[in-house]
């Protein structure tokens, strides 16, 4: 075969064999390119398909472990909620306890006020001087509420509001009056209604059965949020009809992260807000109310005890300020295949800082850490001294005492060092070191120490 003929017959070869690995190339795209079509629209239709009712949920679903039936992926984040994890300023390592017959519990978290012995003298004569511990996970806020030591000093039946799952106890009790039944339990005593609380806060207290939206179940908070809109101008608010979805993602938290109070002889749960949601608004509110917690054990000064304020400090705060919820941050929204939930597993964003933190703010995991610690770290820094210098206003008070002075004359003290104490704890007792609002933060307690050195200087008057 000549040359060129030899030539000729490779080039043909060479010519099929692209031609074949071309048709070969284009067939495995196409198959490729369909795969990923029906792929995709598996996930779309998957996406459609929120979630798939094995149970029929209604206003008497109680127990998470049936809606967890429907929705297993937000159980799962539920059940999480018992992880013991401690960040720098918050949460609390597992502290191993022998179990008694009065509390049966195995493990628990530290003690506040061993590690903040000024608390004692802060709370002295009231139920928090003898117990008061690092908060744990969800799973925990029923067990712990019940076998702590303040329930020995006696507390009212109220306190189970933020605590246990209400709202089918308060259809139950009011025979299907909301209101009813909320009023009926302010009325009983802590150990009368234990028979009526089966499960701590849960699906049903936060989300309605038939359609799965955010709704408001605590009586208190539709009457406080209600007094709260009412003082800027807005009036007959229902937070249920004209909340926003965003919105709701932070009212259905601050059905119990809130300052509170037992209101007259039926112990009606009331959030002080009719003059606004700010420190000095609450207590205005106070002191017209006339209102005292308790009384002083050293002093005999008429007291304000500060409950867990996280919702009116992160209304004062920049993360409010831009539209940021609670949820956002505490329980943001994730993939889980082609399904977007919100992670049910309600933690410190500092546990989470991926999808809490990073999906707004472009720093690294480290540098977002720091800024945080940097932040609570001033706030703790400050909340010490103001406690230090509260401590010394109550030794003061107590040696005017000693000295005959008379209880009139120590008004201004008593007074100042009730609305100091009020300041410092609503600092104290808030849940996020500061960070919710820190400038607010350290405004308050650079005011309680204001109010410490006015006390001060009023008994250094009455010494002359």
């Amino acid at each position: 075969m000549a040359d060129s003929d030899k030539n000729q017959s490779t080039g043909m070869s060479k010519s099929l064999a692209a031609g074949f690995a071309f048709l070969v190339g284009a067939a495995i795209a196409a198959f490729a390119a369909v795969y990923l079509l029906v792929d995709v629209f598996e996930k779309k239709q998957e996406a459609r398909q929120t979630f798939f009712r094995v149970v029929e949920l209604t206003d008497e679903t109680e127990d998470p472990a049936i809606w967890g039936k429907n929705f297993p992926l937000q159980y799962d984040d539920y059940l999480k909620t018992v992880d013991m994890e401690e960040t720098l300023y918050g949460g609390s390592e597992a502290i191993p306890r022998t179990p008694t017959e009065d509390d049966p519990r195995s493990v628990t978290s530290r003690s506040v006020i061993e590690q903040v012995p000024e608390l004692k003298r802060m709370w002295a004569g009231y139920a928090f001087s003898k117990d008061y511990r690092e908060k744990r996970g969800h799973a925990f806020m029923l067990e712990d509420q019940i076998y702590t030591e303040r329930q020995k000093v006696g507390q009212p039946g109220t306190c189970v509001h933020c605590h246990a799952s209400m709202y089918a106890g308060y259809m139950e009790l009011g025979h299907g009056d909301l209101v009813k039944g909320f009023e009926a339990f302010n009325k009983m005593s802590y150990e009368e209604t234990k028979e009526h609380l089966a499960h701590p806060v849960g699906c049903i207290d936060c989300h309605d059965p038939k359609t799965m939206a955010l709704r408001i179940s605590r009586p208190s908070f539709m009457e406080g949020i209600a007094a709260y809109k009412n003082s800027t101008g807005i009036e007959d608010y229902d937070v249920n009809r004209d909340a926003t979805h965003q919105q709701m993602r932070s009212y259905v938290c601050a059905q119990c992260h809130v300052e509170y109070y037992f209101k007259g002889e039926d112990k009606r749960l009331v959030y002080p807000w009719s003059k606004g949601l700010k420190v000095e608004e609450i207590y205005e509110y106070f002191q017209e109310e006339g209102f005292t917690d308790w009384t002083h054990a050293e002093t005999g000064g008429k007291m304000l005890k500060a409950q867990h304020p996280e919702f009116e400090l992160w209304k004062q705060g920049i993360h409010h300020k831009a539209g940021v919820s609670c949820s956002d941050c505490h329980m943001p929204y994730k993939r889980v295949g082609a399904s977007k939930i919100s992670d049910h597993h309600l933690r410190s964003p500092l546990l989470n800082i991926n999808r809490a933190c990073q999906t707004c703010h472009k720093a690294s995991e480290t540098e977002l850490i720091s800024r945080v610690e940097t932040i609570q770290g001033r706030t703790v820094h400050t909340s010490k001294m103001a406690l230090k210098a509260l401590v010394e206003l109550i030794d003061d008070i107590n040696q005017a005492k000693e000295n005959g002075m008379p209880e009139e004359e120590l008004a201004t003290a008593l007074e100042m060092q009730r609305k100091a104490s009020f300041y410092v704890d609503f600092v104290k007792s808030e849940n996020s070191a500061g960070f919710h609002a820190d400038q607010e933060a350290v405004r308050i307690l650079a005011d309680a120490m204001d109010f410490i050195r006015q006390g001060q200087l009023s008994l250094r008057e009455l010494k002359k």
